[in-house]
């Protein structure tokens, strides 16, 4: 066997090795990819106001303002840039120096003897995705950057950036995963029973 005779077959060789583990498949790497789910900031309370209930985001021009004008449920963090107040209360709501931006709701009901309170930013590449989860209370969504995919037992659902989104009540299997062409950003806000694990393993059957 002369040497180009052996270096084309090594070459046949690695391509079959590479196509059995799906190594030449970009779509395979981005099915595997792990949506990444990172803490902005959380608080526990024993009450929540009376319902029904919306997360309002507002905007302010610093941090120190924001939580100057928190109130007993609202979170302040700087994330992408901005300052943002997370109010949950009434629809209709406003802090005064802020800037609203959405209203998501309304939120389905969470009874518990204390509750936690949590914003999470989540992002990944197209096709990077949750594994298949539950919270023990609701989770809402605005979409920062690219598309979010939201599947239950009810459906499949999908929020562009600038939109919303109101998830189900506790204990809803989901899987969260990006569904558009670009990279995925959002906020993912919870009110959940604090006195339970806050993410647990879940299917779909």
């Amino acid at each position: 066997m002369n040497l180009r005779t052996l270096t084309e077959s090594l070459i046949a060789i690695l391509l079959i090795s590479q196509v059995a583990f799906g190594l030449t498949t970009p779509g395979r790497a981005a099915e595997s990819a792990k949506l990444v789910v990172e803490p902005v900031v959380e608080k526990k309370v024993k009450e929540l106001p009376p319902g029904p209930l919306f997360w309002r985001l507002e905007n302010f021009a610093t941090l120190a303002q924001a939580r100057s004008a928190a109130g007993p449920t609202s979170l302040a963090a700087e994330v992408a840039g901005k300052v943002w107040l997370f109010t949950l209360g009434p629809k209709d709501g406003s802090t005064p120096g802020g800037t609203r931006v959405t209203a998501i709701g309304p939120i389905p009901p969470v009874s518990a003897s204390e509750y936690l309170l949590r914003i999470n930013r989540a992002g990944g590449v197209p096709g990077a995705k949750t594994s298949i989860h539950s919270h023990p209370g609701p989770e809402a969504f605005y979409v920062l950057a690219g598309k979010l995919g939201h599947r239950t037992p009810h459906g499949v659902a999908y929020a562009e950036a600038g939109m919303t989104m109101v998830g189900h009540g506790a204990d809803t299997p989901m899987e969260v995963f990006n569904a558009g062409t670009s990279d995925l950003d959002e906020f993912a806000i919870f009110v959940v029973d604090a006195n339970r694990p806050f993410s647990s393993p879940a299917d779909f059957d």
